[in-house]
């Protein structure tokens, strides 16, 4: 399986291509990494240097793969964070591209937005662009449970409201959505949530809730889940596969007492994911 993911890079810490590669090489996935910023650190520091890297010239880099005859070969197109509206339109280009080398190509998007914590923290375009534009030329979106919302104008809470909420983002032209960090209020003390929706029917996994903010983790969890998706087709084993690895990946991380992802150290977690948590189905 080759895998194009137009993300973003950071020298120091994993998150963007910094944090999906990896895992994606350890599960045995070919990756093709292009950039869309260069920074030294993540956001989150408050500071951090390095460039943003132009809409053309990652256009560029992208005319350079397909150059070397690679666009038929990419099974994905993945993306995350777009930092302006520009980048969003390279991605949609490179999508289309890759689709009419390859027709059984599929693209997934990780319509990063912001968190029910933090609100809405991208540029105010950003979420009209992947409303819009993105968004409905997706085959698989992995939004958190407020990016969901904020993408169909809903506000899901409850496990039917989530799951009514992701059956409008599916009407949008994904045919498989993702839906991560889901807080319901009735769920069980101290655990999270993810629920998959796709042709098949819905299904839900529970793991234990951490009390660690872990950056990047969003950016693995998209990754895998569809690299594990487009393999098998099966989104229930999907599902075990991801929560199994990304705690395994979390929990690791906050043991060790550091803020940044211990992405070497967990591996084994995802070459050979223990499959501790069960998968129910919904519906």
């Amino acid at each position: 399986m080759k895998i194009l993911s137009i993300q973003s890079a950071v020298a120091h810490g994993h998150v963007g291509n910094s944090a999906a590669v990896f895992p994606l090489q350890r599960i045995g996935v070919e990756v093709i990494p292009v950039y869309t910023v260069n920074f030294s650190n993540h956001t989150g520091y408050g500071a951090w240097r390095g460039p943003l890297i132009a809409a053309e010239d990652v256009a560029d880099v992208l005319t350079g793969v397909e150059e070397r005859g690679v666009f038929p070969q990419v099974d994905v197109v993945l993306s995350g964070y777009q930092g302006g509206v520009g980048i969003g339109d390279v991605i949609v280009d490179a999508v289309r591209r890759v689709k009419a080398a390859n027709p059984s190509a599929i693209y997934a998007c990780d319509p990063v937005m912001g968190n029910a914590r933090s609100g809405c923290f991208v540029a105010p375009e950003i979420p009209d662009l992947l409303r819009e534009r993105v968004v409905p030329v997706a085959d698989v979106i992995t939004p958190n449970q407020f990016e969901l919302g904020y993408l169909t104008g809903t506000e899901p809470t409850t496990l039917e409201s989530t799951l009514a909420s992701a059956d409008l983002a599916r009407a949008m032209g994904p045919s498989t959505v993702l839906v991560t960090s889901v807080e319901r209020p009735d769920r069980e003390e101290g655990t999270i949530e993810m629920v998959v929706v796709d042709d098949a029917g819905a299904w839900i996994v529970r793991t234990p809730m951490l009390p660690f903010k872990a950056n990047g983790s969003g950016d693995v969890t998209a990754a895998l889940f569809t690299a594990h998706y487009r393999r098998t087709g099966d989104a229930a084993d999907a599902l075990a596969r991801t929560a199994s690895s990304v705690f395994d990946l979390i929990e690791t991380t906050y043991r060790s007492g550091e803020r940044e992802l211990q992405l070497i150290e967990a591996q084994e977690s995802y070459a050979h994911p223990r499959l501790q948590f069960g998968v129910e189905r919904l519906r």
